[in-house]
């Protein structure tokens, strides 16, 4: 009896301690909720400095003061500064174009030109030389080029195949590789402000589409599957 006695205040006692040290952890834990607001603010502040300085230029410090936030509310939401980028591309791909409302003019020239918006080329501008700045560290991190393949390049390359498919298939033009010509512009973009360090304007764009693309179309023809030699 003297056994039973002693567990039950054993129990009892372990058993409050217990979950008042779990309640003080809990409020220890507790505080301000996250202001996504704020998190908003913090990754646009990352695409920013990733477009001007590219990863490795890339700091928590820059980012910090880009966002006129400090270094630990950084930390407390992102541990590293991959994660912080990370989060940031992810950002890059709801913004590109919404497929559902892609326009149809009757022609793939007519398309590709109604896409062409003067004022999302600054927006065009820092997508683009994100994405280039990120190649070496895509190259390293299989995460980061993940994050690049899936909101930086494949939206713009999405927006494209479609286009090319619908002309396709409306007769416009014969069959073609549509998955390598959608790539085609996209990575003409990224080159000329990645590498050479240019706008992309409008005229560049129209050229692109009347220079590029649509003689490729009428030339890319998808050829005859080649017999094997016979001996």
């Amino acid at each position: 009896m003297k056994v039973s006695i002693l567990s039950c205040i054993v129990w009892y006692v372990s058993g409050h301690t217990s979950n008042e040290t779990v309640g003080a952890r809990q409020g220890s834990r507790g505080g301000r909720k996250r202001d996504h607001a704020r998190d908003a603010v913090i990754l646009e502040a990352t695409l920013d400095v990733l477009a001007e300085a590219g990863y490795e230029g890339t700091t928590i410090d820059a980012v910090a003061e880009r966002a006129q936030a400090a270094r630990a509310t950084i930390y407390r939401r992102w541990p590293t500064k991959a994660d912080l980028v990370l989060d940031a591309i992810r950002r890059l791909g709801p913004d590109v174009m919404d497929l559902s409302q892609l326009p149809d003019t009757g022609s793939l020239r007519g398309d590709c030109l109604a896409i062409t918006r003067p004022e999302t080329s600054d927006e065009a501008r820092r997508r683009v030389r994100v994405v280039s700045g990120l190649q070496a560290a895509a190259s390293r991190d299989p995460r980061v080029a993940a994050a690049l393949n899936g909101a930086g390049m494949a939206p713009w390359i999405e927006v494209n195949r479609i286009l090319i498919q619908r002309a396709v298939e409306r007769g416009e033009y014969a069959p073609v590789d549509v998955d390598v010509l959608a790539q085609v512009l996209p990575l003409m973009c990224t080159c000329r402000v990645g590498v050479q360090q240019l706008p992309i304007t409008r005229e560049y764009a129209v050229a692109l589409i009347d220079g590029v693309l649509l003689p490729a179309m009428r030339g890319a023809a998808v050829p005859e599957p080649v017999s094997p030699a016979t001996g």
